[in-house]
């Protein structure tokens, strides 16, 4: 989509905000059939695609709709606004939506396909990018800890890290593992020749990057405690987290 469609789409959008406002609340406002709404908002705008939940909002007359990572809102007047709800107390309504919609899908990755680190009791999911100095930073953290089992999925930020997704594939590629994650971690391989062949684990890192991608992911790390999220390398949100007790998977 050209910048012009894409700025004229918004405005669109932003223009009838206050028409979503004024009018909630005339059509299926006392429908709570999620069915209903959803078909309503397919046949209004048949290009959205993974919608999941549907649930009223906290403003009466929006749906509140999650595809993919994102959350947005739906009016059955024929609206949709991006954007975020804030309750008077000042807490984020829809950053909490997303959490527990991200909460939801981590219970169900497929953990096998991860690298294993560890078999400790407590258990840690990491999204990382081996070159990515706060990845670093939070291994550095995890690896003196005997107590957790990390199940780690390799996400190479290709752009700003051009070596990460050959070290991500050497490290998948070794029968240490572990060492090898330290190894590149710790900067030994930092400008030296990668030592893994065109092609090598591949299909495997691109299975590890499908599946952060389909949980909407942009940036590492990423980490999951408990079902607990922790954006970034958060070391005190990630020591408190794993002092609440054993971790279930």
């Amino acid at each position: 989509m050209s910048v012009k469609k894409r700025i004229n789409r918004f405005s669109v959008l932003i223009s009838g905000l206050a028409v979503v406002i004024a009018t909630a609340g005339l059509s299926l406002a006392n429908d709570n059939n999620s069915d209903k709404i959803k078909a309503n908002l397919i046949k209004t705008f048949p290009n959205l695609k993974n919608i999941g939940d549907i649930r009223e909002s906290p403003l009466k007359g929006l749906y509140e709709v999650s595809a993919g990572d994102q959350v947005f809102y739906f009016s059955p007047d024929g609206f949709l606004m991006f954007g975020e709800i804030w309750s008077k107390e000042g807490k984020n309504l829809t950053a909490a939506i997303k959490e527990e919609v991200l909460a939801k899908k981590v219970k169900d990755l497929p953990l096998e396909k991860a690298m294993k680190v560890g078999n400790g009791s407590k258990v840690v999911i990491e999204f990382t990018d081996p070159d990515c100095p706060y990845c670093r930073k939070v291994d550095m953290f995890l690896s003196e800890r005997t107590d957790i089992t990390r199940y780690i999925f390799f996400f190479p930020l290709r752009q700003s890290h051009p070596d990460a997704e050959k070290k991500s594939r050497y490290i998948l590629s070794q029968v240490d593992k572990s060492k090898a994650l330290n190894d590149v971690v710790s900067g030994s391989l930092d400008g030296k020749s990668i030592p893994v062949k065109d092609g090598d684990y591949e299909l495997q890192l691109k299975e590890m990057e499908g599946i952060g991608a389909a949980m909407g992911l942009r940036g590492t790390p990423a980490l999951w405690i408990d079902g607990e999220f922790v954006n970034g390398a958060d070391l005190n949100r990630i020591t408190a987290l794993l002092k609440k007790g054993v971790v279930s998977q």
